[in-house]
């Protein structure tokens, strides 16, 4: 990785981390709106963000942690992380299949690999006794709110592709 991209990585991940520490009252819990999640859909454009939002997720996880805005704990740094790092990867190896004019697989990524993963987190945290009805209740929350900013993100990825910011 050349500097230029370590440049980029590092400044994705910091927008990332920024966004979900400033939104904090809305980026953690059962319902949940991380419009930092936009940039899980740069993978479509830039294939080395991938390690940006990953970076950016486990930073913002653990200094909510840390700080206690993320009442989940120390255990999103690990179960959300791995959510955004494998939803932005498949963003990424999907960004081809398209469906119509929109890679639409690639999009569902972040809302699928989420409901999953924090939907398992949640329900395992604040629904113990009934393990996969909480799974789904706030798996479906989570997804909503990877909705939201997987629209907000094919918007942004449409106007930085652009501008060629991504290209090296």
């Amino acid at each position: 990785m050349n500097t230029k991209t370590f440049a980029k990585v590092a400044m994705i991940a910091a927008v990332y981390t920024v966004l979900t520490l400033a939104l904090a009252p809305i980026s953690y819990g059962n319902l949940q709106i991380r419009v930092s999640e936009a940039l899980t859909m740069l993978p479509l454009i830039y294939q080395p963000s991938i390690y940006g939002v990953t970076l950016g997720c486990f930073l913002s996880n653990l200094i909510g942690a840390m700080s206690g805005v993320n009442p989940t704990g120390y255990i999103d740094a690990v179960v959300g992380t791995a959510a955004t790092f494998f939803a932005a990867y498949c963003t990424w190896k999907l960004r081809d299949k398209k469906v119509g004019k929109y890679p639409l697989f690639a999009i569902l990524m972040p809302v699928i690999w989420n409901f999953f993963f924090v939907g398992a987190e949640l329900g395992c945290l604040f629904m113990p006794e009934n393990f996969l009805l909480g799974t789904v209740i706030n798996g479906a929350w989570v997804a909503l709110g990877e909705v939201i900013a997987v629209i907000l993100g094919v918007i942004l990825t449409n106007v930085l592709d652009k501008t060629k910011i991504f290209k090296d």
